[in-house]
């Protein structure tokens, strides 16, 4: 399946970004929203790495994933803090909720998930649709460069079992029209040794021009856009920045 995000690969991304790692971003998006009064939504909300913190800080935010798996592991980690949030099975192509939101905030390069460039413009104005008036969009990206690096990796995580998970990544194949790559993702359970579990995903991504994406935020009907880098709100991003984040807003009025 492509992008499932499935048993293992849901376990393997609970043991690497685990609740209280950050990259920058939990620290960047809780300053960036602490003056939230209103609902918060994370699409693509993984196991609450983003999540939880805000929770835990006071905002009111909510969020979905299209991965069951996933969403077991946001669950149990909010239960073990005792922790609520509404948290549905939803995808970026069909999400639909009754309220709109002061926020909506895609961390950690979700969006590039969409490989389809059409489905990502219906996907923003979903969030357009879904935001009250003066709501903020907040999307981070991944540069260019990011995709291009080595074609084949492998990597290991230990369970709290003790069993070993590990991932091997082969890029198949880079289309530069459509922007697109495409990974076979191979991920094992080793016990005392002896393969007991596999699965295998093809992974898709779709990279973006920072100008490309910010006329996509344009088009979609978002205005005051700033783009930043590496996590230095208004600085403009450069060559080298490990990860690239827009914000803008919805109109005060109607659309």
């Amino acid at each position: 399946m492509n992008n499932a995000y499935g048993t293992l690969a849901s376990h393997v991304y609970n043991l690497d970004k685990y609740i209280g790692r950050s990259f920058g971003d939990v620290e960047h998006y809780r300053d960036r929203l602490q003056d939230c009064k209103g609902a918060i939504l994370e699409p693509a909300v993984g196991n609450g790495r983003m999540l939880i913190p805000l929770l835990e800080a006071g905002l009111q935010i909510e969020g979905f994933d299209a991965s069951e798996d996933m969403l077991r592991h946001c669950r149990r980690e909010c239960e073990a803090r005792s922790l609520t949030p509404k948290l549905t099975r939803q995808t970026f192509e069909s999400f639909a909720y009754d309220e709109r939101f002061e926020a909506i905030i895609v961390p950690a390069g979700s969006l590039q998930l969409i490989a389809d460039r059409s489905a990502a413009m219906c996907t923003l104005e979903r969030f357009v649709d879904h935001l009250a008036p003066n709501g903020r969009l907040i999307v981070d990206l991944d540069p260019i460069d990011s995709f291009l690096g080595e074609s084949r990796s492998i990597r290991k995580w230990q369970a709290e079992d003790g069993d070993w998970l590990t991932l091997t990544a082969d890029r198949i194949e880079t289309d530069f029209v459509a922007q697109t790559t495409v990974s076979h993702l191979r991920y094992d359970r080793w016990t005392k040794g002896r393969l007991t579990a596999s699965e295998l995903e093809l992974f898709s991504l779709r990279w973006w021009g920072v100008e490309e994406f910010a006329s996509a935020l344009r088009e979609t009907g978002f205005v005051d856009i700033v783009v930043s880098g590496n996590y230095e709100h208004r600085r403009p991003p450069r060559k080298g920045d490990q990860n690239i984040t827009f914000e803008a807003r919805r109109p005060g009025h109607g659309r």
